[in-house]
Order: structure tokens, then C-alpha cells, then sequence
């Protein structure tokens, strides 16, 4: 299948001078979500993952229904004051700014398999610190899967010692 049909390209969203790709249309097809669901559920069989993780809040659209296939949890990576128990958490700068990124301090197990899922590889920030997340806290992380990937943006760079995916590229 061709998910590209399902991906809106925005111009000039959210600043002048950016491309946005729009997942929406690809979500509000049943078919194309399947689809792509169901990709990510066979990587996930494929790295022997034993649950999954996903930074909000699209890695909690195409995470969630991953984990049901493979009855395995989800564990939520989430911005600070969003989780009500004691938390880890890990800082890390962006291009202009810098963000922060929290999980539950007992929702990775030591070695358990880790799957990380989220819908876009851009460059890179986000799933670093996700990786950095899991592996303070004791888990392997066995894959990285992205609905999409923005090639020119690099983000697969800070990601060579890792099992990558991404079912299409822009």
C-alpha cells in the first residue's frame, strides 16, 4: 500500500519556510492505519520487543493498537506535570529551544526489550532522549519505528547503533 496518498503536505505550517506532513488523513483511513499498524506490529515481532514505547502524543496513536496486537503494555513518554506518579526525566535541546521528557520511574523493567514507536524521524531530538529515558532506566532498546521520516533532516544519524524503521520517506 502506498501510504503516501494518505499524508497531507501543509505549506507554511506552523512558520513560513516549513513543510508539515499531515498523519490525519492516513489516521481517519481505516484501511491505511491498519495497514500501518500492522507494519509496525510485524517489526515488532521481528525485534522480540516485549513492550512498547511511545513519546507523545502520535507515538500513543500508532503505539497503542502495536502493544494490543502483542497483548504488551505501553508505556507513555510524556512532558512534565502529565504523569501522576514519580517520574525520570531527561532535558535535551532542540533547534531553538530546549524540551523535557518524563516517564514513570517503574515502567521499564532491567533488560527488558523496548520497542520505541512514534509517527516522525526529523532530527532525531525526541527519540534520543526517549532512548536516553529507557536505557537510565535499565531497558535494551531493540527497534525504533517511525511512520515517516524526513531524509534531509538527518535524525537517523544520532540513531547508527539502533534497529530503525520508518515506513516511508519524505
Amino acid at each position: 500500500m502506498d501510504l503516501k496518498k494518505y499524508i497531507a503536505k501543509v505549506e507554511d505550517f506552523p512558520k513560513k519556510g516549513i513543510v508539515f506532513r499531515d498523519i490525519t488523513p492516513l489516521m481517519a483511513n481505516g484501511k491505511a492505519f491498519s495497514y500501518a499498524t500492522t507494519k509496525f506490529t510485524e517489526f515488532a515481532l521481528e525485534v522480540d520487543a516485549q513492550v512498547i514505547v511511545g513519546p507523545e502524543a502520535r507515538g500513543f496513536i500508532f503505539g497503542c493498537p502495536v502493544a494490543t496486537n502483542l497483548q504488551l503494555g505501553f508505556i507513555p513518554v510524556r512532558k512534565p506535570h502529565k504523569l501522576p506518579r514519580e517520574v525520570v526525566t531527561i532535558s535535551y535541546d532542540l533547534e531553538y529551544d530546549s524540551n523535557t521528557l518524563c516517564m514513570h520511574a517503574d515502567s521499564i523493567m532491567p533488560q527488558q526489550r523496548v520497542l520505541i514507536i512514534d509517527d516522525l524521524l526529523a532530527t532525531g531530538g525526541t527519540v534520543k532522549a526517549t532512548i536516553d529515558l529507557v536505557e537510565q532506566m535499565g531497558g535494551i532498546v531493540v527497534g525504533i519505528a517511525f511512520l515517516i521520516e524526513l531524509k534531509d533532516l538527518k535524525g537517523r544519524e544520532l540513531l547508527n547503533n539502533y534497529n530503525v524503521t520508518s515506513l516511508m520517506e519524505f
